[in-house]
């Protein structure tokens, strides 16, 4: 079995999402359209059972040890962006982008995203292969970051806020009028930056708030001594994002029903913090790991599914009531014996 990474396997990795992504916009989404509720389900099918055979290629490649960690990974990284949907639909409703252009938006910013998930992947394996201690403040960043989302909730994000997004308004020459699905357009002989772009730069700038989040979590379920370490964590990451549109254009509309999907984010993200502490004292005082990589998974997979099930058949209750409450009113106004 082969366990070292090469420059060759990151490469092979790059080519195939290129290949991917090259697909994706040029075949399947040349022109700017609206993506229907089943094509969106369809692609996120497809990008599931892509990271599913890559999942079973690592076992084949690098052993079950390496399949889990991905897979844990994988499914922290997704359910994250389920939650990423929410602040999306906050961005393109602030901007009135047309739903025809927030594909073209939501590609080119994840196409950013892999490029900026690589550097904190690169950066934060590096640190722990140095300094181990940086498990520590890993672990207690995402410990606290669980506890604020459980405890405070989650904030409406304000675009208006951004300070990528007023830097640009000041300095940046903006174009006018309709300028369709393109960045950048030439008036009045110069250059200038479409709406549309700014919109760009405002989700290219919460994924890197995103990012301190989703990769601390991904470096805490993987084990860091291994060859394979950065590998794992960077295309557990990688597949999560790239279906992330698909994802987008699934849940935008139907983000209300899981209105307890923060408390089992904010569990899973504290369970990975506790995780990482635990491990890192009782790596230096026993030696080899706390809890197994499928354990980590099942934990994983139990917080995610408790949230959305609760989340669902709290839904399910309000509706039954509403039902019941209007019969019963219906039955108030129209007694039987007044019936003709």
């Amino acid at each position: 079995m082969i366990s070292d990474i090469t420059l060759w396997h990151w490469l092979a990795f790059g080519a195939f999402v290129a290949a991917l992504l090259a697909m994706d916009l040029g075949v399947f989404h040349r022109h700017s359209r609206e993506t229907t509720l089943r094509e969106a389900a369809i692609w996120t099918v497809i990008w599931c059972l892509l990271a599913l055979g890559f999942n079973a290629l690592v076992w084949l490649w690098l052993g079950p040890q390496a399949a889990a960690e991905f897979l844990t990974g994988y499914v922290i990284e997704w359910s994250l962006s389920m939650d990423n949907v929410f602040v999306f639909a906050v961005i393109f409703g602030y901007f009135m982008v047309a739903r025809k252009y927030q594909y073209r938006v939501l590609f080119w910013g994840i196409l950013g995203a892999v490029f900026m998930r690589l550097t904190f992947v690169l950066l934060g394996a590096n640190l722990l292969r140095r300094f181990d201690w940086i498990m520590v403040l890993f672990g207690a960043f995402l410990v606290y970051t669980g506890a604020r989302l459980c405890f405070h909730g989650e904030t409406s994000p304000h675009p208006d806020k951004n300070p990528l997004l007023r830097f640009v308004r000041r300095w940046v020459p903006m174009a006018q009028g309709d300028t369709g699905d393109r960045f950048f357009v030439r008036q009045l002989g110069r250059w200038c930056m479409t709406p549309l772009f700014v919109v760009l730069l405002v989700v290219e700038t919460t994924d890197v708030v995103f990012a301190f989040d989703s990769v601390p979590a991904i470096l805490g379920v993987v084990d860091h001594r291994a060859d394979y370490f950065a590998f794992i964590v960077f295309t557990s990451n990688v597949f999560a994002i790239l279906g992330l549109r698909a994802l987008y254009f699934l849940l935008a509309g139907v983000m209300d029903l899981f209105r307890y999907l923060n408390y089992g984010l904010a569990a899973i993200l504290i369970f990975v913090g506790m995780k990482m502490l635990a491990e890192y004292f009782w790596g230096h005082s026993h030696g080899g790991h706390l809890l197994p990589p499928a354990a980590s998974l099942a934990c994983v997979l139990g917080l995610l599914g408790v949230s959305i099930v609760a989340s669902l058949v709290a839904q399910w209750r309000e509706t039954r009531v509403a039902h019941l409450a209007a019969a019963a009113a219906t039955e108030a106004d129209d007694p039987v014996g007044e019936r003709v």
